[in-house]
């Protein structure tokens, strides 16, 4: 499990992945910040006398039937986005067999990403969501806003356990359609859940986010999400169900091998489509080393 200790500790990593660019390095990412400016932006600056090529929908009429000549408003250009970080914190996160569980990854990366638009001067704010709630923080530019979400991230991480009743909705997809909903256009979107959310209504959702919203796409997965051990049999129980596997059933480890490189190629696929960052983590090596080399690997194709 996660501390809120540890969260507010991650800020001191910040500067070791350098997710937004600053004024001493330009960050990989940096072509999807700010690469979705819709409109003129919401400060209006001044008035000045209409010249031709001016967008005629920025004409002031009232100052132009006071002088009797076309004026135009003139706005300052919008620098700063809201960053929106929706993380989840599900049983199935609740899940690791190597240096952490799914759910501790998914909290580590959310506090990393808040951290780094917070030192970029952006409004940052998220969505916290399990099986049977979510719990919203609207994007502001201040640490209060970043405090108040990590502290309910911790929450529901410290709440998870391996017992709990399971739910049949869909709560990835419930969350995306209720980002959607509160979402100005421009947002910059980080999506941190586990690889296996991915189902058609979710996909469908994601489509229609990335139409008025920058994603990136982090999918957690765990090294036995992707590869059966070689154990033997094996015996699961949940609540009064049985399964019994046999690892050295070789078909069978092909069959499960096969599930999990579809998963993969799905959010690669979608990534493709959408035009979206993705970068997928797993649970078998440090969070910032991964993410430090994800933006490496996009610094050097670019």
């Amino acid at each position: 499990r996660v501390s809120l200790a540890e969260l507010i500790e991650m800020r001191h990593n910040v500067r070791e992945v350098q997710l937004f660019s600053t004024p001493a390095q330009r960050s990989p990412l940096i072509g999807l910040h700010h690469s979705k400016l819709r409109g003129r932006g919401i400060d209006f600056d001044q008035v000045r006398a209409y010249q031709p090529g001016d967008d005629v929908r920025t004409i002031d009429w009232r100052v132009t039937a006071r002088t009797q000549k076309p004026h135009t408003k003139l706005f300052h250009e919008e620098r700063e986005r809201p960053v929106f970080i929706i993380v989840e914190q599900s049983r199935r996160l609740f899940f690791g067999s190597q240096l952490a569980f799914k759910s501790v990854l998914a909290a580590r990366a959310a506090s990393l990403i808040g951290w780094s638009a917070l030192e970029h001067n952006d409004r940052i704010g998220g969505l916290v969501f399990s099986e049977h709630e979510h719990h919203e923080i609207k994007p502001r530019r201040s640490k209060q806003s970043l405090l108040q979400f990590l502290n309910r991230l911790t929450r529901a991480n410290q709440n998870l356990n391996a017992d709990g009743p399971g739910n049949g909705r869909d709560s990835f997809s419930l969350a995306l359609r209720r980002a959607r909903e509160v979402l100005r256009p421009g947002s910059l979107v980080a999506i941190l859940c586990d690889e296996r959310a991915l189902g058609e209504t979710a996909e469908q959702q994601l489509s229609l986010l990335a139409r008025h919203t920058d994603l990136i796409l982090l999918p957690l997965s765990d090294p036995l999400d992707h590869r059966l051990p070689s154990a033997g049999l094996l015996r699961f129980t949940e609540q009064d169900n049985q399964l019994e596997l046999n690892t050295h059933d070789g078909s069978l480890c092909q069959r499960y091998q096969a599930h999990s490189e579809a998963r993969q190629l799905r959010w690669q696929r979608l990534a493709q489509k959408l035009g979206v960052l993705l970068l997928p983590l797993s649970t078998k090596s440090d969070v910032i080393e991964q993410l430090r080399s994800h933006l490496q690997q996009r610094g050097a194709r670019r």
